[in-house]
């Protein structure tokens, strides 16, 4: 789902050799043999080097939006992307590549573009700018801009706006589904479950019979339940207020549509919701996302423990937030040393996730929405890193695997 799914380049990707619902063969072909055919199927060869890396990037981001938004499959496909251009892009079963072309897409087959602050590679779409136009890039056009000195990125910044950025590097991985692999339910708790509630307030906007889920705390208690099944019965589907897969791609085709992350003009995936994933040793004088949540779940606790004192979620690890930690560390016979590693942040997020059915019956005591308390989380922007000649760029990968709401220094990542 795409409030999971971080943007990857895929080892492969399978091309649908018709139209969505025609009956046609698919083919599976390495991604930069993908790109490489279609780009050598809508440019030529001889055109200036930045019009022909503009018009890489774009086919590589529109791809790379259409396996990031899961776009096909959420529909009952398997497959990734169609050959026909009135949906997609132009693909040649077994046609060669031309040089020029293949060495520019080598180069940067695992960059794409997307705007500043989104998650998702844009769906770059074009068009030839002269037997047909779009609201995207012109191709003829952008070798014209090229003639004239623009690089590549000034190029794709003038067809799609300012806020363009380049993301380099983004990792290299096998296509998964972003289905968790069995259903979930009442008392199902972790990072789905908090995806499900995401999306199901997100589209309760536009469909207001769904009730919205109040706080989102990765739990799924009652309220989720309900939720569930309000939209299963709108939507036709089993209303056993679980969530299959049936349940599941439906959330997720819906969820791309209100936002709009499979076009041009894009409400955006900008966000991450509340991460109990463990993040590393946390100790005095840290301070970050990380602590926020840890915060977080102490102050909850405290609401409903008295012997665990009351803090501020400032996202400072300072004196205070240490010795919440030695009181909560003491009564559940850990080494009451102030720092949190695995075990005390594991046995913090159970007494956390245990008090779910409290929260439901007592809503009054509930001190705090995360989205009051952690705005950050809730609405967590990409920050640039510059050094690159044409643009700030990104080095997407940071050596170690991401999960919903982590951060890095360098850059915040999804979606």
């Amino acid at each position: 789902m795409p409030v999971i799914v971080l943007p990857y380049i895929p080892s492969t990707i399978t091309v649908h050799l018709g139209l969505p619902d025609q009956w046609a063969e698919n083919v599976t072909v390495s991604f930069p043999d993908y790109v490489k055919n279609v780009a050598s199927s809508e440019i030529y060869p001889t055109w200036e080097l930045s019009a022909i890396r503009a018009n890489v990037l774009a086919i590589i981001s529109f791809a790379l939006n259409r396996v990031y938004t899961e776009f096909y499959p959420s529909r009952g496909y398997n497959f990734q992307i169609t050959n026909t251009t009135a949906y997609d892009q132009k693909f040649i079963r077994g046609r060669s590549f031309f040089q020029s072309i293949s060495a520019v897409v080598d180069e940067i087959f695992n960059d794409y573009i997307r705007r500043q602050g989104f998650v998702e590679p844009l769906s770059a779409k074009f068009c030839n700018g002269t037997t047909s136009t779009c609201y995207g890039l012109s191709q003829w056009g952008s070798q014209e801009m090229a003639q004239t000195g623009y690089n590549s990125m000034e190029i794709l910044r003038h067809y799609y706006g300012d806020d363009i950025e380049l993301v380099v590097n983004a990792p290299i991985q096998d296509i998964t589904q972003s289905y968790p692999g069995s259903p979930l339910r009442l008392g199902s708790v972790g990072e789905e479950v908090a995806v499900v509630q995401t999306s199901l307030n997100r589209i309760s906007q536009n469909y207001p019979a769904i009730p919205k889920i109040q706080p989102v705390t990765g739990i799924f208690g009652e309220d989720t339940e309900y939720s569930v099944r309000q939209f299963q019965r709108i939507f036709n589907l089993a209303s056993d207020g679980v969530v299959g897969k049936a349940t599941w791609y439906k959330l997720v085709y819906l969820y791309v549509g209100v936002t709009r992350l499979s076009e041009l003009v894009s409400e955006g995936q900008t966000f991450y919701k509340v991460q109990f994933q463990y993040p590393g040793v946390l100790r005095e004088g840290d301070t970050g996302t990380e602590v926020q949540v840890l915060q977080y779940m102490l102050a909850v606790l405290a609401e409903f423990d008295e012997v665990i004192p009351p803090l501020t979620v400032d996202g400072v690890f300072g004196p205070s937030t240490a010795n919440a930690v030695q009181s909560f560390q003491r009564q559940t016979d850990l080494l009451p040393d102030g720092v949190v590693g695995e075990a005390t942040w594991d046995a913090l997020y159970r007494e956390f996730a245990s008090l779910e059915a409290v929260l439901q019956q007592d809503v009054a005591r509930f001190p705090f929405q995360a989205s009051e308390l952690i705005p950050s989380l809730v609405d967590l922007t990409l920050a640039a890193v510059s050094g690159h000649s044409e643009t700030p760029r990104f080095g997407q990968h940071p050596g170690t695997d991401l999960r919903l709401g982590q951060s890095d220094q360098q850059e915040v990542s999804l979606s």
